[in-house]
C-alpha cells in the first residue's frame, strides 16, 4: 500500500480572486494547495491528501502515514512572545493554530513530518523557538529572492554529514530562497543540520529522525526530490512495521 501523506494549505475568501468569481460567491472560502507539493509526493511513491480544517485534527491524523506542513504566510509573532515588527507580512492566525495542532498530534502518533519554509518555521515555534521577523535582500546571502524563478538555486547550504539531510544530499547543496523570515532561537529538541553561508539555519531534525524541516522549497526543484522520498519511504517503513 502506498502511504497517505497529508498536506496542509491555506484558506482564503473567494473575494481574493477578484473578478474571477461572481459577487454572490465573494464571501465563500476556498482551500488553496499548491500542486507542486502533491506532485512531489506522488513522484516519490506516496498518495497526497490535501487536508481541510473542517474535521478534528485527531481524526485527520489517525488516517495519515505522514504529514507535510507547507509554505505560506508569516506566523503570528505572539506565538513566540513578540509584538509585530514593521517588516511582518500577512499572518493567518487560524492556520497557525490548526497546523500547530496537526503537528502535535502527528508527533504523538509518531508519524514522520516534513516542514517546508513556513512549515519549518512553524515547527521551530511549536518547540518554543523564535523567528527573525524580517530579513532584507541586502542582509546575509539575500534570502527573499522573490523576483527569481522558484526553481533557481540562489545560495549554498552546508549540511551535517551524519544528519538526515546530509544522508540525502551530501555535505552541501544549492537551494532556492523564497522567505523573508529566518530562525532566531532554535526550538527545544531540534537539532540544526544545515546552514547558509551567513549562519542562518536552513534545516533541522529531531533526535528520533522522524521530523525534518527545511527552509528552502524542495517541491520547486528537480523531482523526485530526496526529502519527499525520505518522507514517503519512512512512512511506509513505519506503517509496515506496525
Amino acid at each position: 500500500m502506498k502511504p497517505l501523506i497529508g498536506l496542509s494549505g491555506r484558506r482564503w475568501p473567494a473575494s481574493r480572486l477578484g473578478d474571477h468569481v461572481p459577487p454572490a460567491m465573494r464571501d465563500v472560502t476556498f482551500d488553496l494547495h499548491f500542486s507542486d507539493y502533491g506532485r512531489s509526493v506522488a513522484l516519490a511513491g506516496g498518495i497526497p491528501v490535501e487536508l481541510t480544517r473542517d474535521a478534528d485534527v485527531h481524526d485527520i491524523v489517525e488516517h495519515l502515514d505522514a504529514l507535510i506542513l507547507s509554505g505560506g504566510a508569516d506566523l503570528d509573532p505572539t506565538h513566540y512572545g513578540q509584538a509585530a515588527s514593521e517588516g511582518l507580512g500577512e499572518i493567518e492566525p487560524e492556520r497557525d493554530e490548526w497546523e500547530i495542532a496537526l503537528y502535535r498530534v502527528a508527533r504523538a502518533k509518531g508519524i514522520p513530518v516534513l516542514g517546508i519554509c513556513r512549515g519549518f518555521q512553524l515547527i521551530n515555534v511549536a518547540h518554543g523557538g523564535s523567528l527573525v521577523q524580517d530579513v532584507s535582500l541586502e542582509e546575509g546571502v539575500g534570502h527573499p529572492q522573490w523576483d527569481r524563478d522558484g526553481a533557481e538555486r540562489t545560495h549554498e547550504v552546508a549540511c551535517v554529514a551524519s544528519s538526515v539531510v546530509g544522508s540525502l544530499v551530501g555535505e552541501g547543496l544549492s537551494v532556492n530562497s523564497l522567505h523573508h523570515q529566518v530562525l532566531d532561537r532554535l526550538g527545544q529538541g531540534l537539532i540544526a543540520t544545515a546552514k547558509a553561508p551567513d549562519g542562518v539555519i536552513e534545516a533541522f531534525e529531531t533526535a528520533d529522525s522522524r521530523v525534518l524541516g527545511v527552509q528552502w522549497h524542495p517541491e520547486l526543484l528537480e523531482a523526485p526530490d530526496p526529502t519527499f522520498r525520505w518522507l514517503v519511504d519512512l512512512a511506509r517503513e513505519i506503517s509496515e512495521s506496525a
